[in-house]
């Protein structure tokens, strides 16, 4: 079992007190010693991976702000606050992130996956020069995905592609396409993982199943959202307006763990609130197996 690590933007909002549009990004500009302190926190739970602060590194994410000149000073800083942790914790994995275009939970506001993908490139070529992996994160549609991938071809890294699923509907892609219709996408680009990703913890179990399916290695890791806010749909809005569950512990989050590995997931973590806390009880659970 692969152990993730668990959510990187909620943690360093909860460090700093403070969400901006930005989210994830605004630590990087503030206090890049909370983000090193955040991945040392998760090794030393016992997550054999951490993911770069680089989710929210976009041009469409920075260029509203003024940000976009600074994207390429921004992708490398949070490259190597990511690897001086693996560096000081005797190893594990680097996962460059990349998130989506058009804002989290919004496919239809995504570019065609061929501009997506022009987008991805410069930044997947960069990451690579630092990390492990690409892990492309809360891929709501198949052309979302399928930008992802291409952006990441040409650097040679293994990717793992996360997708996002419906919280209403666990076999639905948040686009409302069947979990089924990725299969292809799957077979074209041959990702290293596929895995459930930013949703609640009770509908990751629903889409499972579905992409036990498929000819890959599959994992988990959901959030701790009690949903996601319908004016939580453009870029520049805040965090703030989503809520946090209070019946997802560590306890009840291994409870969802153990599910998915019984499912076949040999990957799992955590997603936007899931904490050191929760990741502890994951790696005590199954490091080694």
């Amino acid at each position: 079992m692969i152990i993730l690590d668990g959510g990187l933007g909620q943690e360093l909002i909860a460090r700093a007190g403070r969400a901006t549009g930005l989210w994830s990004t605004q630590a990087l500009l503030d206090a890049p010693e909370l983000v090193r302190a955040v991945h040392d926190d998760y090794f030393a739970a016992g997550a054999d991976v951490v993911t770069t602060d680089t989710y929210a590194v976009l041009p469409d994410r920075l260029e509203p702000e003024g940000l976009l000149p600074r994207i390429d000073e921004l992708t490398e800083l949070a490259c190597e606050i990511a690897v001086a942790a693996r560096d000081a914790n005797g190893g594990g994995i680097v996962a460059g992130s990349m998130g989506p275009q058009g804002f989290s939970y919004q496919p239809d506001k995504a570019p065609p996956a061929a501009d997506a993908a022009a987008a991805y490139a410069p930044l997947a070529k960069r990451q690579s020069q630092y990390v492990d992996v690409h892990i492309l994160e809360t891929m709501a549609s198949v052309d979302q995905a399928r930008g992802g991938l291409l952006g990441c071809a040409e650097t040679g890294l293994p990717v793992w592609l996360s997708l996002t699923v419906d919280d209403a509907e666990g076999t639905k892609l948040r686009s409302g396409e069947a979990l089924e219709e990725v299969f292809p996408l799957i077979e074209e680009f041959k990702p290293a993982f596929v895995n459930l990703n930013c949703s609640l913890p009770e509908v990751v179990s629903q889409g499972l199943p579905i992409l036990a399916q498929a000819d890959v290695p599959f994992g988990a890791y959901a959030n701790g959202f009690t949903g996601i806010h319908a004016d939580f749909n453009k870029v520049g809005a805040t965090v703030d307006i989503l809520k946090t569950r209070t019946d997802l512990g560590p306890a009840d989050y291994l409870e969802f763990a153990k599910t998915w590995a019984d499912l076949g997931a040999t990957m799992i973590g955590g997603c936007c609130e899931v904490g050191p806390a929760h990741i502890a009880a994951l790696a005590a659970e199954f490091k080694g197996k």
